[in-house]
């Protein structure tokens, strides 16, 4: 029998790499080749997509903060006081995100007017009799 000769497929030149799949963080790029000639006398197995791992800067994490707790007592008996509330910081910012806001809040708050000195002294004496 006569000696064969296979022909190999005919590729074009791969493409540039794609942009990264993600605009911060792990991502993948791709380039492309395509088919121009399939081979004689045989299977073209050459690959006609490449796929690579990239790497921008990390993506912005913004301030995670808990719910607010309750509101605290008055820190007064009588008269103005102010009573606070607070929140934890679940997570910090990172790479630019977002500052965390205010984790404790104050509001005033007034109870029952206060006696005077010297009245309070004569209702004392008066209950005391």
């Amino acid at each position: 029998m006569p000696e064969c000769h296979t022909i190999p497929c005919l590729l074009s030149p791969w493409s540039e790499w794609s942009d990264c799949s993600v605009t911060c963080g792990k991502g993948k790029r791709t380039r492309q080749r395509m088919l121009k000639s399939a081979a004689e006398l045989g299977d073209c197995n050459e690959e006609l997509e490449q796929a690579e791992k990239c790497m921008l800067p990390e993506c912005p994490i913004d301030c995670e903060l808990t719910e607010w707790s309750q509101w605290s007592e008055c820190n007064t008996s009588c008269g103005k006081g102010h009573m606070i509330r607070t929140r934890m910081i679940k997570i910090e910012p990172q790479f630019g995100g977002a500052a965390c806001p205010e984790t404790v809040q104050r509001t005033k708050c007034r109870v029952r007017k206060c006696l005077r000195g010297a009245g309070m002294e004569k209702r004392r004496w008066k209950e005391a009799r």
